[in-house]
């Protein structure tokens, strides 16, 4: 995810590849609708299990049907998210050419392992949705583990690309050649394990918040019954979990900034000169030069981000202009998905005192629309973080090694491709809330066993469903 005008930060003027601004707009564009897909793949499958297990072990019907209706959205997301994931692959290539030709050695393994990981979901997911009636319960059941387990490992894949981004290893350069390459490194870095475990706990913060807020909002219009109950506290409570373990995965990786990436944390904090102990800065902006709006807490700044009383955060003025990343945007960024994610984690530890002390938070519709509010707030905030991750790396594309004006091409006519791939997405936007508000409608009607658009109906018409009958 990228911004045009980092460039202001770059001292005198230089020419850019033509190339490099609709290139940064559409991966722009692409990463940032693709990873809410990305997190439906990753978190769902698990909160459908528990609902299925639920099902076949507790003779659960209102349970086994949350599941066989979350596993047919599930497969309106994963057709939409394969379209965008395809759009992705190409433009790496395409549109960063500086980044893939003299890489793609180091980087070809894990975009390997991703594809391999979508087809074993893919393949997973059809026999979950057609093994209703047709295969026996418990094995049907078991269809969804290594379908969660293939959206995982293809997310870790992806990620440890980024993570590779962001702290490189497993080559080296010699004379400008890329030499000594070693793929397996770029998987198992710590930087990859950390940011996939601050990706993986916010998909479910995201998935989890937003589908309980579909059965919250159905609560306020009157839909009280055992399924909307149920349907909320099954991902509320993976949510929550999420949402507490958070701050502290959070925490682990920030603390490896200040070694690896000094300008991206000095913009997280606004620290424009070194302070010891430093400040935590809550709001602000750098205007000519001069932070302003801002509330300063002594020493927090330290605590936080070093983990000491003491140690400084380095400043920007350390940092040559030329390498420093946009400021505002950065630190604006960063302070969103860390005021939403705190104020989810109050929410949900709210939540739960209330219920602990006999109360019933779904009773009170301001409870309910605040609910509904979790999940876009979750979004917003996944949104928030990873503008944070990429715009502050910039003005580099490998960290250190490669800048971004670099990798780009100098082929003008990306903006022609840049807006075929906004009219996609818009389609597949349009076209996913219609498939989505029709499927809901004809359920809240009654008919439960919806025609799949993606095979053939079960020849059998009814079925013990505690036993696998049919859908």
């Amino acid at each position: 995810m990228d911004v045009l005008w980092w460039e202001l930060a770059q001292g005198p003027w230089v020419a850019d590849p033509a190339g490099l601004m609709p290139a940064r707009q559409q991966m722009a564009l692409s990463l940032g609708w693709h990873i809410i897909l990305a997190c439906f793949g990753v978190a769902w499958p698990a909160m459908i299990l528990v609902a299925h297990w639920r099902g076949v072990y507790r003779g659960d019907d209102t349970a086994l049907e949350l599941a066989k209706r979350w596993a047919k959205v599930s497969a309106v997301l994963f057709a939409i998210g394969a379209v965008s994931g395809t759009v992705l692959s190409f433009e790496m290539g395409l549109l960063w050419p500086g980044l893939m030709g003299p890489f793609g050695d180091v980087l070809g393994l894990p975009f390997a392992f991703e594809g391999l990981s979508f087809f074993v979901e893919a393949i997973f997911l059809g026999l979950y949705l057609y093994g209703w009636g047709r295969i026996p319960p418990k094995r049907h059941l078991l269809m969804l583990v290594p379908m969660a387990l293939a959206g995982v490992v293809g997310t870790y894949c992806v990620v440890s690309v980024n993570a590779w981004m962001n702290m490189p290893v497993g080559f080296r350069l010699v004379d400008g050649e890329v030499v000594d390459v070693e793929p397996w490194a770029v998987l198992f870095s710590s930087g990859a394990v950390l940011q996939f475990a601050h990706m993986w706990v916010a998909a479910y913060m995201v998935v989890g918040f937003t589908v309980a807020g579909v059965y919250a909002a159905g609560m306020l219009r009157g839909r009280r019954d055992r399924h909307h109950r149920l349907g909320f506290t099954v991902p509320f409570a993976f949510a929550t979990v999420a949402a507490l373990v958070q701050p502290f995965v959070g925490h682990v990786l920030g603390l490896r900034i200040a070694d690896t990436q000094p300008a991206k944390l000095a913009a997280f904090e606004l620290a424009t000169e070194t302070e010891s102990p430093s400040p935590l800065r809550l709001g602000g902006l750098l205007i000519d030069g001069e932070v302003r709006y801002v509330i300063d807490i002594p020493r927090l700044g330290s605590i936080i981000a070093r983990n000491s009383f003491t140690e400084p955060v380095q400043g920007l003025e350390t940092i040559a202009p030329a390498d420093r990343p946009p400021v505002n945007v950065t630190h604006v960024a960063f302070q969103t998905m860390v005021g939403i994610g705190t104020l989810l984690a109050a929410a949900v530890l709210l939540y739960w005192f209330l219920r602990w002390r006999g109360r019933d938070p779904l009773a009170n519709r301001w409870a309910l629309r605040a609910a509904v509010a979790a999940g876009p707030l979750a979004v917003v905030a996944l949104e928030a973080g990873w503008i944070a991750t990429e715009v502050g790396r910039q003005p580099w594309v490998v960290y250190g090694v490669l800048r971004t004006s670099d990798a780009a091409g100098d082929n003008p006519q990306l903006w022609l491709l840049l807006a075929a791939t906004a009219t996609l997405y818009s389609l597949l936007t349009v076209g996913a809330v219609v498939v989505l508000r029709s499927m809901a409608r004809r359920w809240r009607a009654g008919d439960q066993d919806l025609p799949s658009p993606y095979g053939p109906q079960a020849s059998a018409a009814g079925g013990d469903r505690r036993t696998g009958g049919s859908s």
